[in-house]
């Protein structure tokens, strides 16, 4: 009995893993909106991709991550550097953060982490796991039905490919008009603009208000 379930749970994982196909994203930009106090966004691109997936942070966790970007060394260790030395005390390693669900405008993530006995999937929130991604220099993957969701397209004149970034950028944002009273070719056009301008706190909404014109 216990070899069928065996059986049962890998071909469940093979099914799965055809199914929800992991796709690579890296950190492109840290997004702050000077005119919404404390509003962060990580911005996550698609590796070898067009699309951006844009994620509300906290002020604390978009320092934790900006930090280990920028490669800079603290005094005294970070939380999440404390999390990092300890993992690192005791041979676990991160061997990669997975963005694996989207509920009500809410990432959840899972790290996936290696010891010498065993591999354990621990959850986490979202922030949290990027933090520790970029300490460790681990893969950060998501689901293709998450980038369909909540995913922007980004493309230059050229239709290739931007630039990454991996620096923090401040940017400014457009006045805040009544989404609701704008047409859905007025909000493509709005989201196209506040795009160039690199201000995707406010991409997010426009998105969101545009994901649900067509779901209706």
């Amino acid at each position: 009995m216990e070899g069928f379930n065996f059986y049962i749970c890998l071909l469940y994982k093979i099914v799965s893993g055809r199914i929800m196909k992991k796709i690579e994203l890296e950190i492109v930009a840290l997004s702050h909106s000077i005119t919404q106090t404390h509003s962060y966004a990580v911005v996550m691109g698609e590796v070898n991709g067009l699309r951006r997936l844009p994620i509300v942070i906290g002020g604390f966790e978009a320092q934790a991550i900006a930090v280990a970007l920028e490669k800079m060394h603290p005094s005294r260790p970070l939380t999440h550097d404390l999390m990092k030395n300890f993992m690192t005390a005791f041979n676990i390693d991160l061997q990669e953060i997975i963005i694996c669900d989207l509920q009500e405008g809410i990432f959840y993530s899972k790290l996936v982490c290696f010891s010498e006995h065993d591999t354990v999937e621990i959850d986490s929130r979202t922030s949290d796991a990027l933090a520790l991604a970029v300490r460790f220099g681990c893969p950060i993957y998501t689901y293709e039905h998450i980038l369909e969701s909540a995913g922007i397209l980004m493309e230059d004149s050229s239709g290739k490919k931007k630039k990454a970034v991996t620096t923090t950028t401040t940017t400014e944002t457009t006045p805040r008009e009544d989404l609701h009273s704008l047409s859905l070719e007025e909000l493509n056009t709005l989201l196209n603009e506040v795009l160039e301008h690199e201000d995707y706190i406010r991409a997010i909404s426009i998105r969101d208000e545009i994901n649900k014109r067509k779901q209706k």
